[in-house]
């Protein structure tokens, strides 16, 4: 049977399955979870401990229709400038909470677009961190960039504060397809911006791109492509575009009608990734490409590799705390995410408490589930004498269900007596084949497109 033929009957061009940043994933989180939990969960960290803390920003100049995070827009600093007062009094309230000696080794502003922040409100937010728990030494702090949103004062106030990586927004280059998903964005301000991080010694730069977006087709993105690789990235993610206009209403902007089939989503996907393989970028997972010498490259060729929301990442640390509206932290217990409406996550904090509205506790299997689920998704295999290692209390229980994705994916699995690997040519399937090992109901969830 040809290949497409193959992935074609085992859902990949129909299904919707998650992006397996989290497990359980977001959907499965219930208001069970409060400010009273989260204060236990962050008093139980150990001391001295390294975390890591992601900083979310919901605010953009303007909203990009293709984007379905947590956003809104302004056209002042001022609704800013109230947001960050109450992001700060949070900062400070996690610092009364956390046992001595805690520091990071990761911490990313995200958002929205942090860099539509002053310089002096750069400064006073990462003031406000380096009170409460500092960088540690060799930690990497990330900033995404909107390249339209950013110049020589905000660039120097970020080097000032420590940065040590950009992400750069790019999606597409294309005029007709920045139209159409209401982002303009030339290449020439693409390129000004890195020359301007570069020139701050922020020499470390990620950049995102999307496909599947619509009006694209090969030559259009390899085009894309090809101007994205003369900037000499670090690491690139090759996104799919989630079309979710039941999610996020702008979307409703965005014509359907031009949007690629499955079919020609995956064939984009492979016109990008050749010329990733042919500039010498290793493929990371399932979308990112690295350079040979960046940290993400080196985490998979040594078995590092993990995956939380931001993605694929090499961090180490057993605890990430999300701070500002939506941000969802990660710890041994379980996960907790803040109120989404940036109205309750204000009340929150302004009453003299953690803003966390919904979660989930870690019971029965997730744990097994969730580390099966990440080597999957990281490295495409499953090592068994790994995971019974962590998990001696269902040893018995893996072989069975390895079976049991042999009998159901046939030859795009390989299962022997050390494990299951995905094969490269299956590994399109790799989200269709962790849902596989995902025990929670989907039936009601949103999610997006295999492909």
């Amino acid at each position: 049977m040809h290949m497409t033929s193959k992935l074609a009957k085992l859902g990949l061009f129909d299904a919707m399955v998650p992006r397996y940043t989290s497990y359980p994933t977001a959907p499965q989180f219930k208001p069970s979870i409060g400010p009273a939990q989260m204060r236990k969960w962050v008093e139980a960290i150990a001391p001295g401990s390294r975390i890591s803390l992601y900083l979310h920003i919901p605010f953009c100049r303007r909203l990009c229709w293709f984007c379905a995070c947590r956003t809104q827009g302004t056209r002042t600093l001022s609704p800013v400038a109230g947001y960050l007062d109450t992001l700060m009094r949070e900062i400070a309230m996690l610092g009364q909470h956390l046992p001595e000696g805690v520091t990071l080794s990761r911490m990313h502003w995200g958002g929205g677009t942090p860099t539509l922040l002053s310089p002096e409100m750069i400064t006073a937010l990462a003031g406000a961190v380096a009170e409460v728990a500092p960088l540690a030494p060799g930690a990497e702090f990330s900033v995404e960039v909107d390249p339209n949103e950013i110049d020589v004062a905000r660039v120097e106030a970020l080097a000032q504060a420590g940065m040590t990586r950009a992400s750069i927004g790019v999606q597409d280059f294309d005029a007709e397809v920045q139209k159409v998903i209401g982002r303009d964005q030339s290449f020439e301000v693409t390129r000004s911006a890195t020359e301007m991080l570069r020139g701050a010694q922020i020499t470390s730069l990620n950049a995102d791109i999307l496909f599947g977006l619509p009006h694209q087709n090969a030559e259009r993105i390899a085009a894309s492509v090809q101007k994205l690789l003369t900037l000499n990235p670090d690491r690139v993610a090759l996104y799919g575009y989630a079309h979710v206009p039941w999610m996020a209403r702008r979307q409703s902007m965005i014509p359907s009608g031009a949007l690629p089939s499955p079919e020609e989503r995956l064939a984009l996907f492979e016109t990008a990734q050749r010329l990733f393989d042919w500039d010498g970028y290793e493929m990371i997972g399932i979308d990112h490409f690295a350079a040979p010498h960046d940290g993400l490259a080196i985490a998979a060729r040594t078995g590092r590799l993990r995956r939380n929301f931001q993605g694929y990442t090499d961090d180490p640390a057993e605890v990430l705390i999300g701070l500002g509206a939506s941000a969802i932290s990660k710890l041994p217990q379980g996960y907790a995410q803040n109120a989404s409406a940036t109205s309750a996550y204000v009340k929150a904090i302004e009453a003299g408490q953690f803003a966390a509205a919904r979660g989930h506790v870690f019971a029965g299997d997730d744990l097994w589930r969730a580390r099966i689920i990440e080597a999957l998704m990281c490295d495409f295999e499953v090592c068994r004498a790994e995971i019974d290692a962590q998990f001696p209390q269902f040893r018995t229980r893996l072989p069975g269900l390895m079976r049991s994705a042999a009998a159901h994916f046939g030859d795009m699995v390989e299962v022997s007596a050390t494990g299951l690997r995905i094969p490269e040519e299956a590994r399109p399937l790799t989200r269709i084949i962790a849902r596989f090992f995902d025990a929670y109901d989907m039936s009601k969830a949103g999610h997006a497109s295999a492909i």
